[in-house]
């Protein structure tokens, strides 16, 4: 049985399709296949304009300058997208939990599986797990799956360029 097929997985992916939002449908759906997801319906234009809706609410919980803000706006996405727990073995890999109707389209999925995994994570992991890059150039958006809890940036690269301009400006200043 899977434990939490909502949890880091959902969140890895809604960073990805935030910090690179699909501009068609069959984008949309590729990239989701590419993630893992089952898609059990045909994928319509109305799903590509439902996920970036749901994109655009996620990306305001990112944004929110306090816990309380980003829970206040994560529950409104939880009570727009989700509906009471129900046990499927859908895909036939093993029964687990969904916090969704069967059969949705794609938008709604990604909008329920958005909203379940980010109240999960948030609360699971800490409230501060979801932020942008520290790189003042850099908008990059992801989720803090490390272990303490500590990841400033987006990737090794920005980290990197961070430390080389910390780096040259103590050396400037000497």
């Amino acid at each position: 049985m899977h434990l939490n097929p909502y949890g880091e997985d959902a969140v890895n992916l809604a960073a990805d399709l935030c910090n690179r939002r699909p501009t068609t449908a069959e984008e949309l759906a590729d990239r989701c296949r590419g993630a893992g997801l089952t898609l059990e319906r045909p994928v319509e234009q109305a799903d590509l304009a439902h996920a970036l809706a749901a994109l655009d609410a996620w990306e305001k919980v990112v944004d929110a300058t306090d816990e309380r803000e980003r829970a206040e706006r994560a529950n409104r996405m939880l009570a727009a997208s989700t509906a009471h727990p129900r046990l499927t073995d859908h895909a036939g890999d093993g029964w687990h939990l969904h916090y969704r109707d069967d059969r949705l389209p794609l938008g709604a999925l990604l909008f329920s599986l958005i909203s379940v995994g980010t109240a999960l994570h948030l609360a699971g992991r800490g409230m501060h797990r979801l932020r942008r890059c520290e790189v003042t150039e850099c908008a990059t958006i992801f989720a803090d799956t490390s272990r303490t809890g500590r990841r400033r940036y987006c990737s090794h690269r920005c980290a990197n360029r961070d430390a080389v301009r910390r780096h040259r400006a103590r050396t400037a200043t000497r």
